[in-house]
């Protein structure tokens, strides 16, 4: 991953159509763009190659909950026509992106995967797909998500092993990118929602720090700790939608109010690496082939260039597992309290037990919580500046063979709860051919920086594989 040149060149097709749509489908995003920008490609050639694998795939994995190949079409063509009428080249010119059915889309169905919000058509745009419209993407559709985004299974299978949870929440846009049905596709993380579904199924996922990327027009869980992030196939792709989402541009208030230190960073005059690791938790959690695992990755780094140091949690961590399921219960039931007690036959069983549980909890035990995590989000930040990057396995294991479960996020909650930025590689397969991979933690507002050596450690490890859907 990451080592395809931007420029690359198409091999020589066949004349039959259905190999020339499998060839795009294959083309990061960054080379989609880069080549309808030339006008190697038209957008409508770039939509009915992924309607196509859509319409191929989707009734095997279900990653999707809506996609209106008339609309799609209609898009592309508005695309086409106006870079032929000399319009300048915009940042995701012609790129197909998905979005996690929690995000409000004007005049199309959001509805989270639930009967609760079976009509809701919203009459406006996220900030997040406005802002991807604006720069010329098109969407591709709405992804599954759990219900609500939260805890029970969606019916989206994984496609390394449909025996095995693909995670959640954002198991469709996971999915959807995985099986490349979609280039890049729109998340969101309450505690593990975007990390671990794309841990399981083999891609590259982004949360960004805290706040960093507008939230207005997505359905909220738990707003302490709520962030929309994405999934895409390289490092470079998730900067790609960096670029045109992060909060410089949607000038959000508080984000504006904080110095933020984000400028893209030269690899060559910070290396080598300092990369921190903690094995307190996160490898004493791990079963044994991750554990392995993870310290192969180690030694390929510290191969590459990279200085480790191994850096210990803060006695403030003792209180996260603890402090975040209240913090979420009480946010979640707040939100959902009159919807849940009109009508609780609506709600799936992990939904309605944590909407009953938050409800039950007294607001000096939220308070409380919520005291507590400011120190602990203190604390990790204060850790964060200690190396460039820290380093964990994503997961404890690979995915589950427990479809009653979207796994287990207990290594991506503590980065949720923190705000800090976060990004999961890929890093390899199990003995069971199940996806293996790495969280790299950055620093508060540091998130260019961070990509910046994500890419660097995706360069260096040099992995590249997909399910054979």
């Amino acid at each position: 991953m990451g080592n395809e040149s931007n420029d690359c060149q198409l091999p020589t097709y066949s004349t039959e159509i259905g190999v020339l749509l499998m060839k795009i489908v294959d083309l990061t995003a960054k080379q989609i763009i880069n080549m309808i920008g030339t006008g190697r490609l038209s957008s409508v050639e770039v939509v009915q190659a992924f309607l196509a694998r859509i319409e191929q795939l989707d009734s095997k994995f279900e990653a999707w909950v809506l996609v209106d190949p008339e609309r799609v079409l209609a898009d592309a063509k508005e695309t086409d026509k106006r870079r032929a009428q000399g319009g300048p080249p915009r940042e995701l010119e012609g790129l197909p992106v998905g979005f996690k059915d929690i995000f409000f889309t004007k005049g199309i169905p959001t509805t989270a995967c639930s009967k609760v919000y079976k009509d809701l058509v919203p009459e406006y745009d996220a900030k997040s797909v406005q802002l991807v419209k604006e720069a010329g993407g098109i969407m591709l559709g709405k992804t599954v998500t759990t219900q609500f985004a939260w805890t029970d299974p969606s019916p989206t299978k994984n496609p390394w092993n449909p025996n095995h949870t693909p995670g959640g929440s954002s198991s469709g846009s996971a999915v959807a990118v995985a099986t490349k049905m979609c280039p890049v596709a729109l998340g969101s993380q309450t505690v593990g929602s975007v990390l671990r579904p794309a841990a399981y199924c083999g891609v590259v996922g982004f949360k960004p720090t805290y706040q960093r990327v507008s939230r207005y027009g997505l359905i909220p869980f738990s707003p302490s700790s709520d962030t929309v992030g994405w999934m895409s196939r390289s490092v470079e792709d998730i900067s790609l939608l960096w670029d045109v989402l992060c909060e410089s541009k949607t000038k959000d208030r508080e984000a504006v109010n904080i110095g933020i230190n984000d400028d893209s960073i030269n690899l060559g005059s910070v290396l080598p690496i300092r990369i921190g690791w903690m094995s307190e938790f996160f490898l004493d959690e791990s079963d044994s082939e991750t554990q392995d695992h993870f310290h192969r990755t180690l030694q390929e780094l510290v191969a590459g260039g990279a200085i480790l140091e191994k850096v210990e949690l803060p006695t403030s961590f003792r209180n996260l597992a603890r402090d975040q399921k209240i913090i979420t219960e009480v946010e979640g039931a707040r939100f959902h309290r009159e919807m849940f007690e009109r009508d609780p036959s609506l709600y799936s069983p992990l939904l309605a037990a944590t909407i009953e549980s938050g409800l039950k909890t007294g607001e000096s035990d939220y308070c409380d919580s919520l005291e507590r995590q400011i120190e602990f989000k203190d604390d990790m930040e204060k850790l964060a500046t200690t190396v460039d990057i820290l380093l964990t396995p994503s997961t404890p294991s690979p995915a589950p063979s427990d479809l009653s479960t979207t796994g287990n996020g207990m290594f991506q909650g503590p980065w949720s709860a923190s705000g800090l930025p976060t990004i999961t590689l890929p890093t390899g397969l199990s003995s069971m051919s199940l996806p293996l991979g790495v969280q790299l933690i950055g620093q508060a507002f540091g998130d260019r920086g961070l990509l910046e050596r994500a890419r660097w450690c995706e360069t260096l490890l040099g992995i590249d594989f997909s399910p054979s859907a």
